[in-house]
This record gives structure tokens, C-alpha cells and sequence, in this order.
């Protein structure tokens, strides 16, 4: 069941990412395939979930409940070069 949610939640953000990619396109002749639109959303899903889970670690590091910003910015670095 829960596949089925996610494909169709995930046809909804592979719009959202195409629409996205295409606004910052210079030439209007510019195209973006759908292959290439999915991809770009899968690897969104799996930056943002990577992200989600390492600012969890960093924040039970720190003895918190709660994850804040300010744990998000302790990973960032890394999650970007890691990416």
C-alpha cells in the first residue's frame, strides 16, 4: 500500500521538479525529457530524505528531542560534498 502512494506522490513531484528545471532554462527551445525530470526528483527525494535523517543523528548527538536548523547546518557541508 504504501508503494502505491508513493508513485502517486512522486508523479506530482516529478511535475514540480520539471516545471522548477524548465523555469531557470535561458532559451525557450530548451527541453527536458521526462526520464531526465524523474531522475532529477528521485535524486531530490533521496538529498532531502539523506538530509532528514542526518540532521536526526546530529540532533540525538546532542542529546535533543527535537531536530532544529541549527542541526541541519551541522550536516549541510558534508551533504553537499557528499552529493
Amino acid at each position: 500500500m504504501e508503494g502505491c502512494q508513493s508513485d502517486r506522490a512522486g508523479e506530482g513531484f516529478g511535475e514540480t521538479v520539471s516545471k522548477l528545471l524548465s523555469s531557470f532554462f535561458k532559451e525557450e527551445k530548451t527541453k527536458l525529457s521526462g526520464d531526465a525530470a524523474l531522475l532529477m526528483a528521485e535524486m531530490l527525494r533521496v538529498f532531502v530524505q539523506e538530509a532528514a535523517v542526518r540532521s536526526q543523528k546530529q540532533a540525538e548527538s546532542e542529546d535533543c528531542d527535537q531536530v532544529d536548523i541549527e542541526h541541519f547546518e551541522k550536516i549541510l557541508p558534508q551533504l553537499l560534498l557528499d552529493f
